[in-house]
């Protein structure tokens, strides 16, 4: 015979407040670091489901992508570069 109730974390531990010392050490005991990092490890965060549940690239999409990030960064040193330009024009002209 099976008996299942379904109780919030307040009540859990309201009602092991009502329990005896040596219940609550007892409990204490069984509910050891190890125990609760196995418990801990075998559950699955939202964010990991997340993870594990969301699209993947494919090889010609992640190709695109490193083609893509590679001409951005190339983009970028021109903008400094074209930003070092000014900037010493600016320099000289004022000093002119």
């Amino acid at each position: 015979m099976e008996l299942t109730v379904n109780l919030n974390y307040d009540e859990v531990v309201k009602l092991i407040k009502q329990l005896p010392a040596s219940k609550i050490k007892q409990l204490k005991l069984n509910l050891d670091d190890k125990f609760i990092s196995s418990k801990a490890s075998k559950e699955i965060s939202n964010f990991q489901k997340f993870l594990l549940e969301c699209p993947i690239m494919s090889d010609k999409q992640y190709l695109e992508f490193k083609e893509n990030r590679k001409l951005f960064n190339q983009w970028r040193r021109i903008i400094e570069s074209i930003k070092e330009s000014c900037y010493y024009i600016l320099v000289y002209h004022v000093k002119s």
